[in-house]
């Protein structure tokens, strides 16, 4: 059974004295004062869901303080931490000022908060999810993203090769412990369900980054390996608002239709080759000594001609 998903502030106030919530420094902050972070997690926001945002903060302000840091040598100024819907609906809504949770963080903490917001919510798409944990283990583990995919993958060929749950990758333990603490998913079903996300084509990921299309009509447009073919039929499934089972539809008969191309290509190729070769045979035989025979080559010859004269004039 997953461990239950950890709190925010969990992450926030780790390795810190723990303080009740009228002891975290809290207070009003410019909003011309907080900055983003470059590092920032987060790259789609839903418009429908940031415009139910934005009036509920016109209507009842922020109820939910931003977490922000103080920027070092910048007396007064903030980086953003978390709660970038809220930092985005407030400028919208045209706030001065907002409540914020001041914290003093270091870089790898602050990014790893970032992440954490990031992977709760609700409306997290599978590869912004995917990434997203992929970012924080491999910060907590001090290590590059690709080196944590290769870990995942070793792990997963232990228990398959040794039928035992056994694991020997070192560090395995620590990467059970973060998927425990998120409560997300198992790190198992990561490796099979998740990690092969990453290796859709770029355009089909683009779309899926941003909302604008389900994870299983994407995954079934990623079948087509023409990009041009894919690229157009990622647009006709958003303008058109495709069903799952239209997509599948086009698909099949783009890729008969392909088929059909290719058999048509491949009789042409033969008929070109026939013809070479009757051509070289023909220069190299005897029917030139022989009158009846050669009058007859004529006679195909002017046919030929005349077959050409017919296509050109069309």
């Amino acid at each position: 059974m997953s461990a239950k998903r950890r709190e925010l502030k969990d992450f926030v106030f780790e390795n810190t004295e723990p303080q009740s919530e009228s002891q975290q420094p809290t207070a009003t902050v410019a909003l011309s004062a907080i900055s983003l972070s470059s590092e920032q997690p987060r790259r789609y926001f839903d418009p429908i869901k940031m415009e139910q945002l934005i009036q509920s903060v016109k209507q009842h302000g922020i109820l939910e303080n931003l977490l922000i840091r103080p920027i070092q040598n910048q007396p007064g100024q903030y980086e953003l931490v978390a709660g970038e819907r809220r930092y985005r609906a407030a400028q919208a809504v045209g706030l001065v000022e907002v409540p914020v949770t001041i914290r003093e963080l270091t870089d790898s903490e602050a990014i790893a908060i970032a992440l954490v917001e990031n992977l709760q919510r609700q409306d997290l798409n599978p590869v912004e999810e995917t990434e997203g944990i992929l970012q924080l283990v491999a910060l907590r583990l001090e290590c590059a993203q690709n080196e944590v995919v290769s870990l995942l993958y070793r792990m997963q060929n232990d228990v398959q090769r040794l039928n035992d749950n056994v694991i020997i990758q070192p560090q395995a333990e620590s990467i059970k412990a973060i998927f425990n603490e998120l409560g997300l998913m198992g790190w198992e079903s990561f490796v099979s369900n998740r990690l092969p996300l990453l290796k859709l084509p770029e355009d089909v990921l683009e779309v899926l980054r941003s909302g604008q299309i389900e994870y299983t009509k994407a995954r079934a447009i990623a079948r087509l390996g023409d990009e041009e073919t894919r690229k157009q039929l990622i647009e006709d499934a958003k303008v058109l608002s495709l069903s799952l089972s239209e997509i599948k539809c086009k698909i099949q008969e783009i890729e008969q239709q392909s088929k059909l191309n290719s058999s048509s290509q491949t009789e042409t190729a033969s008929i070109k080759d026939r013809v070479d070769d009757t051509f070289r045979r023909l220069k190299k035989s005897q029917v030139w000594e022989d009158p009846k025979k050669k009058a007859k080559v004529e006679k195909l010859l002017s046919q030929l001609n005349a077959l050409m004269q017919d296509d050109n004039s069309k």
